[in-house]
Protein backbone atom coordinates (compact mmCIF):
# COMPACT_ATOMS: atom_id res chain seq x y z
CA UNK A 1 0.00 0.00 0.00
CA UNK A 2 3.13 2.22 0.23
CA UNK A 3 6.56 2.37 -1.17
CA UNK A 4 9.85 4.24 -0.88
CA UNK A 5 8.44 7.74 -2.65
CA UNK A 6 5.16 7.74 -0.28
CA UNK A 7 5.64 6.78 3.41
CA UNK A 8 3.27 5.28 4.73
CA UNK A 9 1.56 6.90 7.98
CA UNK A 10 3.30 6.25 11.08
CA UNK A 11 2.24 3.69 13.78
CA UNK A 12 0.75 5.89 16.10
CA UNK A 13 -1.59 7.03 13.71
CA UNK A 14 -2.38 3.53 12.45
CA UNK A 15 -2.97 3.21 16.13
CA UNK A 16 -5.26 5.79 17.07
CA UNK A 17 -6.89 4.77 13.49
CA UNK A 18 -7.43 1.13 14.99
CA UNK A 19 -8.59 2.04 18.31
CA UNK A 20 -11.24 3.76 16.98
CA UNK A 21 -12.67 1.23 14.57
CA UNK A 22 -11.76 -1.29 17.93
CA UNK A 23 -14.27 0.89 20.13
CA UNK A 24 -16.75 0.09 18.16
CA UNK A 25 -16.21 -3.47 17.26
CA UNK A 26 -15.47 -4.83 21.15
CA UNK A 27 -17.18 -2.35 23.78
CA UNK A 28 -20.91 -2.28 23.97
CA UNK A 29 -23.15 0.51 22.27
CA UNK A 30 -24.05 3.63 22.74
CA UNK A 31 -20.63 4.47 21.22
CA UNK A 32 -18.68 7.57 21.36
CA UNK A 33 -18.11 7.83 18.49
CA UNK A 34 -18.69 5.18 15.06
CA UNK A 35 -15.30 5.73 12.94
CA UNK A 36 -14.39 2.32 10.99
CA UNK A 37 -13.32 4.63 7.41
CA UNK A 38 -9.85 4.87 9.51
CA UNK A 39 -9.61 1.05 9.32
CA UNK A 40 -10.44 0.88 5.68
CA UNK A 41 -7.67 3.64 5.28
CA UNK A 42 -4.76 1.77 7.83
CA UNK A 43 -5.45 -1.02 6.14
CA UNK A 44 -3.94 -3.54 8.59
CA UNK A 45 -3.14 -6.82 7.85
CA UNK A 46 -5.91 -9.18 8.93
CA UNK A 47 -4.48 -9.89 11.79
CA UNK A 48 -4.23 -7.08 13.31
CA UNK A 49 -6.76 -7.58 15.94
CA UNK A 50 -4.65 -9.88 17.67
CA UNK A 51 -1.18 -7.08 17.80
CA UNK A 52 -0.35 -6.62 21.82
CA UNK A 53 -1.55 -3.10 21.57
CA UNK A 54 -5.01 -3.93 20.74
CA UNK A 55 -5.90 -6.24 23.67
CA UNK A 56 -9.72 -5.55 24.61
CA UNK A 57 -9.46 -5.34 28.23
CA UNK A 58 -5.91 -3.75 28.68
CA UNK A 59 -5.82 -0.72 26.16
CA UNK A 60 -9.79 0.18 27.55
CA UNK A 61 -8.62 3.18 29.17
CA UNK A 62 -6.65 4.78 26.51
CA UNK A 63 -8.78 3.60 23.95
CA UNK A 64 -11.50 5.31 25.89
CA UNK A 65 -9.46 8.22 25.77
CA UNK A 66 -8.88 8.85 22.14
CA UNK A 67 -12.30 7.84 21.37
CA UNK A 68 -13.78 10.81 23.82
CA UNK A 69 -11.20 13.32 22.75
CA UNK A 70 -12.16 13.05 19.22
CA UNK A 71 -15.91 12.63 20.15
CA UNK A 72 -14.97 16.62 22.07
CA UNK A 73 -13.81 18.10 19.42
CA UNK A 74 -15.97 16.68 16.86
CA UNK A 75 -18.90 18.31 19.43
CA UNK A 76 -16.91 21.72 19.59
CA UNK A 77 -16.50 21.94 16.18
CA UNK A 78 -19.91 20.97 15.19
CA UNK A 79 -20.65 23.80 18.25
CA UNK A 80 -18.30 26.86 16.79
CA UNK A 81 -19.70 25.91 13.22
CA UNK A 82 -23.40 26.54 14.77
CA UNK A 83 -21.84 29.72 15.71
CA UNK A 84 -20.36 30.52 12.21
CA UNK A 85 -17.19 29.57 12.54
CA UNK A 86 -16.06 28.13 8.85
CA UNK A 87 -12.08 27.28 9.03
CA UNK A 88 -11.08 23.59 10.87
CA UNK A 89 -7.54 23.13 11.11
CA UNK A 90 -6.15 19.63 12.05
CA UNK A 91 -2.53 19.66 12.85
CA UNK A 92 -0.72 16.52 12.92
CA UNK A 93 -4.01 14.79 11.35
CA UNK A 94 -3.02 11.26 10.63
CA UNK A 95 -5.50 9.14 9.62
CA UNK A 96 -8.53 11.65 10.79
CA UNK A 97 -12.15 10.73 9.48
CA UNK A 98 -13.87 13.99 10.52
CA UNK A 99 -14.23 15.27 6.73
CA UNK A 100 -15.72 11.76 5.33
CA UNK A 101 -17.41 10.40 8.54
CA UNK A 102 -19.33 14.41 8.84
CA UNK A 103 -19.76 15.72 5.29
CA UNK A 104 -23.13 17.16 6.10
CA UNK A 105 -20.92 19.35 8.42
CA UNK A 106 -17.34 19.64 6.59
CA UNK A 107 -18.72 20.56 3.57
CA UNK A 108 -20.45 23.93 4.99
CA UNK A 109 -16.63 24.01 6.66
CA UNK A 110 -12.98 24.49 4.96
CA UNK A 111 -11.25 21.50 6.59
CA UNK A 112 -7.37 21.45 6.78
CA UNK A 113 -5.04 18.87 7.52
CA UNK A 114 -1.89 19.75 7.85
CA UNK A 115 0.77 16.91 8.36
CA UNK A 116 4.42 15.33 6.71
CA UNK A 117 4.25 15.74 3.31
CA UNK A 118 4.85 11.90 2.89
CA UNK A 119 2.35 10.31 4.67
CA UNK A 120 -0.16 12.88 3.74
CA UNK A 121 0.58 11.73 0.30
CA UNK A 122 -0.32 8.51 0.94
CA UNK A 123 -3.22 9.07 2.35
CA UNK A 124 -4.68 11.35 -0.57
CA UNK A 125 -3.96 8.22 -2.83
CA UNK A 126 -6.00 5.74 -0.40
CA UNK A 127 -8.90 8.43 -0.17
CA UNK A 128 -8.56 8.20 -4.04
CA UNK A 129 -8.43 4.38 -3.72
CA UNK A 130 -11.28 4.22 -1.57
CA UNK A 131 -13.17 6.44 -3.76
CA UNK A 132 -13.82 9.16 -1.18
CA UNK A 133 -12.13 11.37 -3.05
CA UNK A 134 -10.86 14.91 -2.40
CA UNK A 135 -13.16 17.48 -2.05
CA UNK A 136 -13.31 20.76 -2.38
CA UNK A 137 -13.55 21.37 1.40
CA UNK A 138 -11.21 18.90 2.54
CA UNK A 139 -7.35 20.95 1.91
CA UNK A 140 -4.37 18.72 2.62
CA UNK A 141 -1.72 20.87 3.90
CA UNK A 142 1.81 19.34 3.34
CA UNK A 143 4.19 20.38 5.90
CA UNK A 144 7.99 19.08 6.35
CA UNK A 145 8.36 20.42 10.29
CA UNK A 146 11.93 18.99 9.72
CA UNK A 147 13.67 21.53 7.37
CA UNK A 148 11.61 24.26 9.20
CA UNK A 149 8.22 24.62 7.15
CA UNK A 150 6.04 26.84 8.19
CA UNK A 151 2.21 25.34 8.61
CA UNK A 152 0.31 28.66 8.84
CA UNK A 153 2.51 29.60 5.79
CA UNK A 154 1.14 26.61 4.01
CA UNK A 155 -1.81 27.07 5.52
CA UNK A 156 -2.28 30.77 3.85
CA UNK A 157 -1.47 28.94 0.53
CA UNK A 158 -4.31 26.28 0.68
CA UNK A 159 -6.67 29.06 1.29
CA UNK A 160 -6.45 29.61 4.73
CA UNK A 161 -8.15 33.37 6.15
CA UNK A 162 -5.98 34.75 8.79
CA UNK A 163 -8.61 37.32 9.55
CA UNK A 164 -11.53 35.00 10.24
CA UNK A 165 -12.04 32.43 13.47
CA UNK A 166 -10.99 28.94 13.14
CA UNK A 167 -10.91 25.78 15.26
CA UNK A 168 -7.72 24.32 15.89
CA UNK A 169 -7.55 20.95 16.87
CA UNK A 170 -3.94 19.48 17.88
CA UNK A 171 -4.11 16.00 19.81
CA UNK A 172 -1.44 13.49 20.06
CA UNK A 173 1.41 16.11 18.87
CA UNK A 174 2.35 17.78 22.25
CA UNK A 175 4.51 15.14 23.91
CA UNK A 176 6.71 14.76 20.71
CA UNK A 177 7.36 18.65 21.31
CA UNK A 178 10.22 20.28 23.39
CA UNK A 179 8.47 22.73 25.23
CA UNK A 180 10.13 25.54 23.72
CA UNK A 181 8.17 24.56 20.37
CA UNK A 182 5.14 23.90 22.43
CA UNK A 183 5.23 27.26 23.41
CA UNK A 184 5.97 28.76 19.75
CA UNK A 185 3.28 26.63 18.35
CA UNK A 186 0.97 28.32 21.20
CA UNK A 187 2.09 31.50 20.26
CA UNK A 188 1.48 31.41 16.93
CA UNK A 189 -2.09 29.76 17.49
CA UNK A 190 -3.24 32.55 19.66
CA UNK A 191 -2.20 35.25 17.35
CA UNK A 192 -4.86 33.76 15.16
CA UNK A 193 -8.33 35.88 14.63
CA UNK A 194 -10.73 36.56 17.49
CA UNK A 195 -12.64 33.98 18.34
CA UNK A 196 -10.87 31.15 17.23
CA UNK A 197 -10.54 28.37 20.22
CA UNK A 198 -7.83 25.69 20.34
CA UNK A 199 -8.36 22.57 21.47
CA UNK A 200 -5.23 20.16 22.51
CA UNK A 201 -4.28 16.91 24.11
CA UNK A 202 -1.29 16.92 26.74
CA UNK A 203 0.52 13.76 28.68
CA UNK A 204 0.64 14.27 32.30
CA UNK A 205 3.75 13.65 33.91
CA UNK A 206 4.71 10.13 34.80
CA UNK A 207 4.65 10.54 38.69
CA UNK A 208 0.94 11.77 38.39
CA UNK A 209 -0.13 8.50 36.63
CA UNK A 210 -2.46 6.46 38.25
CA UNK A 211 -1.04 3.44 39.54
CA UNK A 212 -3.15 0.75 37.82
CA UNK A 213 -2.75 2.82 34.19
CA UNK A 214 1.49 3.45 35.59
CA UNK A 215 3.00 0.20 34.03
CA UNK A 216 1.28 0.96 30.41
CA UNK A 217 2.32 4.54 30.15
CA UNK A 218 5.91 3.41 31.37
CA UNK A 219 5.67 0.97 28.64
CA UNK A 220 4.37 3.92 25.81
CA UNK A 221 7.07 5.90 26.86
CA UNK A 222 9.97 3.54 26.37
CA UNK A 223 8.28 2.15 22.93
CA UNK A 224 8.09 5.89 21.54
CA UNK A 225 11.82 6.15 22.55
CA UNK A 226 12.83 2.81 21.08
CA UNK A 227 10.95 3.96 17.83
CA UNK A 228 13.13 7.22 17.32
CA UNK A 229 10.44 9.61 18.72
CA UNK A 230 10.32 10.37 22.43
CA UNK A 231 8.30 11.94 24.33
CA UNK A 232 9.56 15.22 24.92
CA UNK A 233 7.13 16.81 26.95
CA UNK A 234 5.07 15.96 29.78
CA UNK A 235 2.66 18.90 31.59
CA UNK A 236 0.76 19.16 34.49
CA UNK A 237 -2.76 21.15 34.32
CA UNK A 238 -1.44 24.43 35.86
CA UNK A 239 1.59 24.14 33.53
CA UNK A 240 -0.20 23.72 30.27
CA UNK A 241 -2.89 26.78 31.44
CA UNK A 242 0.22 28.91 32.08
CA UNK A 243 2.13 28.50 29.17
CA UNK A 244 -1.13 28.99 27.04
CA UNK A 245 -1.94 31.94 28.75
CA UNK A 246 1.59 33.22 28.49
CA UNK A 247 1.21 32.76 24.46
CA UNK A 248 -1.53 35.30 24.79
CA UNK A 249 -5.20 33.43 24.62
CA UNK A 250 -7.54 35.38 26.30
CA UNK A 251 -8.58 32.05 28.27
CA UNK A 252 -7.64 28.78 29.08
CA UNK A 253 -9.04 25.91 30.84
CA UNK A 254 -8.51 22.16 31.70
CA UNK A 255 -10.73 19.60 30.19
CA UNK A 256 -10.27 16.60 32.42
CA UNK A 257 -10.52 12.76 32.27
CA UNK A 258 -13.20 13.48 34.80
CA UNK A 259 -15.58 16.28 32.66
CA UNK A 260 -14.84 13.51 29.61
CA UNK A 261 -16.16 10.78 31.63
CA UNK A 262 -19.12 12.88 33.23
CA UNK A 263 -19.91 14.35 29.50
CA UNK A 264 -19.83 10.92 27.40
CA UNK A 265 -19.81 7.50 29.91
CA UNK A 266 -22.16 8.63 33.06
CA UNK A 267 -24.47 6.22 33.46
CA UNK A 268 -22.19 2.99 31.52
CA UNK A 269 -22.59 0.06 33.60
CA UNK A 270 -19.59 -1.35 31.71
CA UNK A 271 -16.93 0.09 33.70
CA UNK A 272 -15.37 2.04 30.30
CA UNK A 273 -13.56 5.02 31.67
CA UNK A 274 -11.02 7.48 29.98
CA UNK A 275 -7.13 7.56 30.91
CA UNK A 276 -6.33 10.25 33.48
CA UNK A 277 -2.61 10.15 31.55
CA UNK A 278 -4.00 12.47 28.53
CA UNK A 279 -5.97 15.06 29.00
CA UNK A 280 -7.33 18.60 27.05
CA UNK A 281 -6.33 21.73 26.73
CA UNK A 282 -9.16 24.22 25.39
CA UNK A 283 -8.07 28.48 24.74
CA UNK A 284 -9.97 30.93 22.56
CA UNK A 285 -8.62 34.04 21.40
Amino acid sequence: MSDERTPAPDSTAVRVALWRALHVEVDAPPHIIEDEIGLQLADPPKDWRNRLDMHPQGTRPFRMSIVARARFIEDLVIEQAHRGVRQYVILGAGLDTFAQRRPEIASGLRVFEVDRPGPQAWKRQRLIDLGFGIPDSLRLVPVDFETGGSWTEQLATAGFDAKQPAVVASTGVSMYLTKETNGATLRQIAALAPGSTLALSFIWPLEYADPAERPLLEAADRGARASGTPFLSYFTADEILALAREAGFKSAQHVSAADLTQRYFAGRTDGLRPSRGEELLVATT
